[in-house]
């Protein structure tokens, strides 16, 4: 995990950072994808982890690509073509390595940027409080 600020978040700052970040990991990347290639991306999740894959195409062509998603033994959960975004949520069946592709194999002379964002795991509420019954909610 990178962590990047500009120094004036002090020492309490940095450890709230890292407690939210710790509960969940998220990657998200601007890539440019060249005609005829693909490019593949790795994540280790623990079995029964709640993930979700997101993308878009920004710029290229007719924006679109293909997408494929693996599990570590090699078990297509997700494959969709020529998508010019898409979402995608599933709950890891094991421990290992999942492998999340995207190609623009079938494009001969037209490159793509393509952002991504892969959620491993699932924020905590902002407000803790908020799933419990209160006498606000006891009111309704």
């Amino acid at each position: 995990m990178l962590l990047r600020g500009s120094g004036t978040a002090g020492p309490w700052g940095w450890l709230a950072l890292l407690l939210v970040a710790c509960a969940a990991r998220a990657s998200e990347i601007t890539f440019e994808l060249p005609d005829n290639a693909k490019q593949c991306f790795y994540e280790e999740i623990v079995q029964g982890t709640k993930c979700t894959l997101e993308f878009q195409v920004i710029t290229g062509g007719h924006y679109d690509v293909d997408c494929r998603l693996e599990d570590p033994d090699g078990t297509v959960l997700y494959k969709e073509m020529k998508k010019q975004y898409d979402s995608f949520t599933f709950t890891a069946s094991r421990n290992g390595t999942y492998k999340f592709c995207f190609s623009n194999e079938f494009s001969t002379f037209t490159h793509k940027t393509v952002y991504f964002d892969f959620q491993v795991g699932e924020d905590p509420p902002l407000f803790p409080s908020e799933n419990r019954a209160t006498a606000l909610t006891q009111v309704k």
